[in-house]
Formats: structure tokens, C-alpha cells, sequence
């Protein structure tokens, strides 16, 4: 393995195919623990027009020189070597932002054309989308979730770093209209705005948005997450209580992460993603692909499988397939941030790709 440098803490690289001994013949992206992986997110850059404190440090992510991202057509092959040969069902576009890419509708609608059954997603902050929201519903873009933790400004501005909520709002609004949905929120779960979950409630039941809070992991640029001060899943149900009838409802998918209450006796509902309580790691069915194009088996885990020189140096796509197989075969059973042994993973969620 070789060491490869971000700006940040490096992270581990590999060029060869991992191991598959044991593994069963089966096309799928099976891993030891019988998992099969079908929802593909695939990160499309490091940059960010906000700077959340749970996710970037506030200069930002260094910056990944053009010629190592991954193209629109070096995107759109994977999507559809993961959709026609490994079962993936499923693909979700993240960052970084999305939006920041001048080319992304490019590689949503080169991705439409390789994988043509499969449904497009993204996740984005919104900042833009008011602009771009059509052009990605006529390529091929099947829905939005938007990263909103707050709807008071002077709390969104201290925790994304930047006074842009109107312009938020603006995108989401977009994407309603475009009918980019069923539209979802993403809300992190952070102590400074837990007072806003109520009010945050409220204005998605109002917008017909799907709301879920998620619990906030060790994924933070600057290192300062620690499990005694998280917001937990049941502090957060126990204060929207105080003015929602809550009623459990479950999950829909045995591996969807957010279980899921009946607000106020329907329709709308209110997911919670426990990652760190409640963690759902035994049924987690995905594989992603990193802006850099390595396979990443598990969020939590920094051993990653390069895929970009395969692209670039000649390998067809039965190669390549194969190597996204191996590397999915060796995925780890779970997170274990509760475990003593947990070491937190070297790149953040910016770098990652959520």
C-alpha cells in the first residue's frame, strides 16, 4: 500500500485487489458478513460553499487538483459498471457540494445514459439549486436532500460559517417546484441547535418535506466530536415531543438508516439516523466511490481501493468490476466508535463524501 496525501491526514490507498478468499461467485457486492451493497454515493469534490463545523474546517478542505478528480465519463462509466454488473440499485451524488461543479449536470446526464433504470439522487446544501434545479430534473436527476440543520439565521450562520439560509430556503423551494422529490432535509444533530429542532419540524410538515435528524459522528475536520456530548437520538425525541405527537412507525427497508415516527397523526413523518446509538452497521447496503475514484467499503474506514488508474490505464470494465467486488468483500462489520479500539477515520465527512 501507498500513502497518499490530501492536505489532511493522509489516508491509506491501495493499487493492488484485495483478498477474496472465501468469497462466493456471485456478481453482487457481497461482503463477509453476508451484506450486499446496492445504494452507490458517489463523491464528485471536496469543495463546499459553507463550512459547517461538523464536517470542514473553516479555510475549507485543501483543494484536489482537477486532473485527479474523476471526469463526467470516468462518473457516469462507474455508475453504470455498478449498475449493470454488481446490482447496484440506487446512486446518490454528494461532496463536498455538487453544485460547485460547473459540469454536474454533465455527469448527471452521462450517468442517466449508462444507468438508465437506476434512480439519480444528491445530496447538497442547496446554494445554487434555484438556478440548476430544472437543467437536473431534465437530465435525469430524480430527487434532492438538502443538509438544513436550523431555520434561525443567526444559528445557521455560527454553524455553517456563512449567512446564506435565504438562499437555502431558495433552493429548496426550487426543487419542489421542479419536483425534484419527495424532498428530504438532512439535520445533524449539534447542541448549539437543538432548541431549533421543534421549529425545524414545523417547517417541513409545512413544506411537504421529509425530515431526518441524524445523529453527529467523529467525522468533523477539526476533531473535537466526543460521545459524551453528542446530541443523542432519544434526547432529540424526547424535546420534539414536548410539542409533536410522536408515533413509531419503524423502518420501510430493513437497511434504510432513519427509523421513522407519525408526526401529529400523519401524514408527514420525522426520521431519526441513530448512527452512533442505534447503529444499523449489520444491515448498511452501501459502497461508495470518492472524488479521487477509490472505493470506500465503509464510512469509518480509511483502507481504500483505487479504481481511477484502472480507468485511465486501459482496464475494460469486467476488470474493474472485479476490483470493486474484492474490495467490498473486505468490509469491515461496523463502525465500533463504542468499542475502546475505535480509532477515528483520517478524513472527514468532507472528504468523504456523505
Amino acid at each position: 500500500m501507498t500513502r497518499v496525501a490530501l492536505g489532511l491526514p493522509e489516508m491509506r490507498r491501495s493499487a493492488a485487489s484485495p483478498s477474496v478468499e472465501g468469497r462466493p461467485r456471485t456478481d453482487e457486492l457481497i461482503d463477509r458478513f453476508g451484506r450486499v451493497a446496492r445504494d452507490l454515493r458517489v463523491s464528485i469534490t471536496e469543495r463546499c460553499s459553507l463550512r459547517c463545523t461538523y464536517c470542514m474546517p473553516a479555510e475549507g478542505l485543501p483543494v484536489i487538483p482537477r486532473p485527479e478528480l474523476l471526469g463526467a465519463g470516468e462518473i457516469a462509466r462507474l455508475v453504470g459498471i455498478g449498475a449493470r454488473m454488481l446490482g447496484i440499485r440506487e446512486v446518490r451524488f454528494t461532496g463536498g457540494e455538487p453544485l460547485t461543479r460547473g459540469d454536474l449536470v454533465e455527469i448527471v446526464a452521462r450517468s442517466r445514459a449508462a444507468a438508465p433504470e437506476v434512480p439519480l439522487a444528491m445530496t447538497t446544501n442547496g446554494i445554487g439549486l434555484d438556478r440548476r434545479a430544472t437543467a437536473l430534473r431534465d437530465a435525469g436527476l430524480g430527487r434532492v436532500n438538502v443538509s438544513l440543520d436550523t431555520v434561525d439565521r443567526a444559528h445557521f450562520t455560527s454553524l455553517t460559517r456563512r449567512d446564506r439560509l435565504p438562499a437555502v430556503i431558495a433552493g429548496i423551494d426550487a426543487a419542489l417546484d421542479a419536483g425534484l422529490g419527495p424532498v428530504k432535509l438532512n439535520a445533524v444533530l449539534m447542541r448549539e441547535t437543538l432548541d431549533d429542532a421543534s421549529e425545524l419540524l414545523a417547517f417541513a410538515v409545512a413544506r411537504g418535506l421529509r425530515l431526518r435528524f441524524i445523529e453527529q459522528m467523529p467525522l468533523d475536520a477539526d476533531g473535537e466530536w466526543a460521545r459524551t456530548t453528542m446530541v443523542t437520538a432519544d434526547e432529540l425525541l424526547l424535546r420534539l415531543s414536548e410539542r409533536f405527537r410522536l408515533e413509531p412507525i419503524g423502518r420501510e427497508d430493513p437497511s434504510a438508516p432513519a427509523e421513522e415516527w407519525l408526526v401529529d397523526g400523519g401524514p408527514a413523518t420525522v426520521g431519526v439516523i441513530a448512527s452512533v446509538t442505534r447503529d444499523f452497521c449489520e444491515a448498511c447496503d452501501r459502497t461508495r466511490i470518492t472524488a479521487e475514484g477509490t472505493v470506500r467499503s465503509c464510512l469509518f474506514g480509511d483502507d481504500e481501493t483505487d479504481l481511477r488508474g484502472m480507468l485511465r490505464g486501459g482496464a475494460d470494465d469486467h476488470e474493474i468490476a472485479d476490483r470493486w467486488r474484492a474490495a467490498m468483500w473486505g468490509k469491515r462489520a461496523g463502525h465500533g466508535i463504542d468499542d475502546a479500539s475505535f480509532v477515528r477515520p483520517e478524513r472527514s465527512m468532507g472528504a468523504i463524501g456523505g
